[in-house]
């Protein structure tokens, strides 16, 4: 999972569908992100490897569910998605993004919290994930870029680049023509 400091909306997002809960109680709905064990990673030879110990962890961070609070009937009608949720590496941030430390392993936890009873923690095994300032694996990158709804950009840059170039031959009058459209298309002739 990216990380950076003004925060990157986690991807892919937790959604959950819920059922089981007081139709007429209201409900708040969080999630916070705790360290999967006390390690600090570093990934070589494509594989993950233990470096040493994990560096101190933010303790009490969440992200609260924007709907929250809202009766039991509601929130189980549909999936709930927790889209908007933010990571950041600033260890200073002040606009409530979840602070995690790269090259950390980490596991979301969703916390139910029926008004004026005990809360209810649930951990999704497959959740679990590595926090990284840059994707250490190509597969991953192109992976994450291909289904990323806020990746439009990068798959459309990509495209052009590689779309232009294989159309022209670098050897003919036509990638001569090509290269000076692009020069008059910058300085604004066209």
């Amino acid at each position: 999972m990216i990380i950076t400091k003004v925060g990157r909306r986690m991807f892919p997002s937790i959604r959950v569908k819920v059922s089981g809960l007081n139709p007429t109680s209201k409900y708040i709905m969080f999630i916070d992100v705790v360290p999967f064990d006390d390690n600090r990673y570093r990934y070589q030879n494509a594989e993950w490897t233990v470096t040493g110990k994990s560096e101190p962890h933010f303790a009490g961070l969440a992200y609260l569910h924007p709907d929250s609070p809202m009766s039991g009937s509601n929130w189980m009608k549909e999936t709930i998605s927790f889209h908007k949720l933010k990571l950041t590496n600033n260890q200073c941030d002040k606009n409530g993004l979840i602070i995690l430390n790269s090259m950390h392993k980490y596991i979301p936890r969703l916390h139910i919290v029926e008004e004026g009873k005990a809360i209810n923690t649930f951990i999704f095994d497959e959740t679990t994930f590595m926090a990284v300032t840059s994707y250490q694996n190509e597969a991953i990158t192109k992976l994450k870029i291909n289904n990323n709804p806020f990746a439009k950009g990068f798959r459309e840059m990509g495209n052009r680049k590689d779309q232009k170039r294989r159309n022209y031959d670098e050897n003919t009058n036509d990638y001569e023509a090509y290269k000076r459209e692009r020069v008059d298309n910058y300085i604004g002739y066209n």
